[in-house]
């Protein structure tokens, strides 16, 4: 015997096929059948959305009332064979029909979804006991800690930053810090050529030159940024930082220039730090000198980082020769200046004892997460 649900469900499948079969195109010529026909639709569509659980029968349910193949379509077709003076009012009828049913089906949908929500809720329960989701956290590029730490050392002895463009002229480059047309560093083995006139900078020297155009002297700036070479190995690399400082004024000197430094070394390094200065050569300086720190590894024992001989070299430095001081319109007799340069990688290579440059660079987040 049938439970009362199965008979309620074979009735219900009994009347829709007794539904479609009415609904044939010519079975209806008046508004009085049609009334007869949307009103036996309508209460079959109540019965069976009142079964309705599950989103999926839902959607079939609503494809059997309201889908193309369904009755209130048919009905619609229907209409080119109703009598023309009814057509308006049995077309009107069929819409009100459609548009109520509608409504059910949307209102039938919102009371499933609730249902399902509420019984998902009650089986996906929160165990507050189990550890929350780990989260990676950002941190600064070592490159970029060391840079602000740099300019932050500089800045209480009045020095200020200035910017200036990577695709720089040749005169800015080359010309007006004394690098003459021969000089091997134009070479097209070493630098970067745009084109006959421009290249990418090889230091950040030209924003000294820019600086005393522009703003005059006296004046101490600081000018960091890219700097590009042809040169890639595990110390080197085509593309890297700089950081250049000039200080222009009336009396300045080789002593000024060793405080200077030894006060940055001590301060970026620690107060243990030993700083010396050794003779060398630059175009853009005279004299000019080649500035050490004891190993702040190892502390002048000898170790890998400073190839067992306690001293590391930091950076290159002198006072500004006359004939730069010249190109940039500043009279070498009454003034003087001192510049210094160093690189940004290397100084965070000895501060942090990274063994090859090229890790800069990576972005791999196994090297970057050491530097919280």
């Amino acid at each position: 015997m049938l439970s009362q649900q199965n008979l309620a469900k074979t009735l219900a499948l009994e009347l829709m096929g007794r539904l479609y079969l009415k609904t044939d195109r010519k079975s209806f010529n008046n508004l009085r059948d049609m009334n007869e026909k949307l009103k036996e639709i309508e209460s079959a569509a109540h019965q069976e959305l009142e079964k309705v659980s599950t989103a999926n029968d839902w959607s079939q349910l609503k494809a059997k009332f309201m889908g193309k193949q369904g009755p209130i379509s048919e009905l619609m077709k229907g209409l080119k064979d109703v009598d023309p003076a009814e057509r308006p009012q049995v077309g009107a009828r069929i819409n009100e029909v459609k548009v109520r049913l509608e409504g059910h089906f949307a209102q039938r949908f919102e009371t499933i979804k609730k249902a399902e929500l509420e019984i998902k809720l009650k089986s996906d329960r929160l165990d507050m006991t189990l550890p929350g989701q780990h989260r990676l956290k950002g941190s600064q590029h070592p490159l970029r800690r060391v840079y602000d730490e740099i300019v932050g050392i500089f800045s209480k002895l009045g020095f200020s930053v200035r910017r200036g463009p990577i695709i720089e002229k040749d005169n800015y480059n080359f010309e007006a810090l004394n690098i003459p047309k021969d000089h091997p560093a134009r070479d097209m083995q070493d630098t970067f050529y745009i084109d006959d006139s421009h290249v990418l900078r090889t230091q950040t020297s030209p924003i000294q030159i820019r600086a005393m155009e522009t703003e005059g002297v006296p004046l101490r700036v600081l000018g960091p940024g890219t700097v590009f070479r042809c040169d890639s190995d595990i110390s080197h690399s085509p593309m890297f930082h700089q950081l250049e400082g000039l200080w222009v004024d009336k009396k300045v000197s080789m002593a000024d220039l060793k405080g200077l430094l030894d006060y940055f070394n001590r301060h970026f390094f620690g107060p243990n730090v030993k700083t010396r200065f050794r003779p060398s050569f630059f175009p853009f300086t005279e004299p000019s000198a080649e500035v050490d720190c004891s190993c702040p590894l190892c502390e002048e024992k000898g170790c890998r980082m400073c190839s067992g001989t306690g001293w590391i070299e930091m950076a290159g430095c002198g006072l500004v020769h006359p004939n730069v001081l010249s190109a940039a319109k500043v009279d070498p007799n009454e003034y003087q200046g001192l510049a210094f340069g160093m690189g940004i990688e290397r100084l965070t290579i000895v501060k942090y004892g990274v063994q090859d440059i090229r890790l800069f660079f990576d972005n791999d987040v196994r090297f970057l997460e050491q530097f919280p």
